[in-house]
């Protein structure tokens, strides 16, 4: 590490702590879901439309969720509303049972990746104050954490949805800086996307930890961690030898 010694960390959620790779099947049973006991509605057209209707409906949207102009639940009644009129489905009452049954099974599907537990319990064992830096919109991010019950393993959380400005500007990280009463230079943050989460942290002086479970290759273009991990289990080894 570039530092004497680690007095704070911060995670990202999605993709470092919290594992993803089940929404497309939540999307899927939603759909399925949906298409019992209505003939006119087939769960695989209903999936093809949706695949089709969610990349660029996002790319319109992401920013104002993360900055939370729109909700997160919002979002998604609209989603399911352009998925369903793209299947001649115009019908109010489908949209919102869609929404409903879409967010329960996302809820449900909330699972932390395997090395996350054993990780935060070793840091919180020794003192190390923790802080959660997510982009989204509130709705959303603290449903993720409410499900996952782990709200209370932080000594702060900061959601861009609540205050108007997301990762990698650097003002979100100071703004946790100070409810972890920790110097920049003693904060590692963790995280998955080298622009949002390595570029942000190494803006506001903070040591950047790329978590790369996946071992992708970084471009020249990318902001350069201070260091890349392939697993959380890692960090107890650097807390103690830093």
């Amino acid at each position: 590490m570039r530092h004497s010694r680690i007095q704070a960390v911060s995670f990202d959620l999605d993709g470092t702590l919290l594992d993803g790779s089940v929404l497309e099947g939540v999307f899927s049973s939603t759909c399925e879901f949906l298409a019992e006991g209505r003939p006119q509605l087939r769960a695989q057209v209903l999936a093809e439309a949706n695949r089709r209707i969610w990349p660029e409906y996002w790319q319109e949207i992401e920013d104002k969720w993360m900055l939370g102009i729109l909700d997160g639940t919002s979002v998604i009644l609209e989603l399911w509303r352009r998925t369903l009129l793209a299947c001649n489905c115009k019908d109010e009452s489908t949209v919102q049972l869609a929404a409903s049954i879409f967010l329960k099974l996302d809820r449900e599907a909330c699972r932390l990746f395997d090395d996350v537990r054993d990780v935060v319990a070793a840091l919180r064992r020794d003192g190390i104050p923790l802080a959660l830096i997510t982009n989204g919109a509130s709705d959303t991010q603290r449903g993720k954490l409410l499900a996952l019950g782990i709200e209370g393993w932080f000594d702060t959380i900061v959601i861009s949805g609540e205050l108007g400005i997301a990762k990698p500007d650097r003002r979100i990280f100071q703004l946790a800086a100070a409810g972890l009463r920790t110097a920049e230079a003693n904060i590692c943050h963790v995280g998955d996307e080298l622009p949002v989460d390595i570029g942000g942290a190494r803006a506001a002086g903070w040591t950047a930890i790329w978590l790369n479970r996946s071992g992708k290759l970084r471009s020249h273009e990318d902001p350069e961690p201070h260091l890349e991990i392939p697993s959380l289990s890692m960090l107890k080894r650097i807390h103690h030898d830093s």
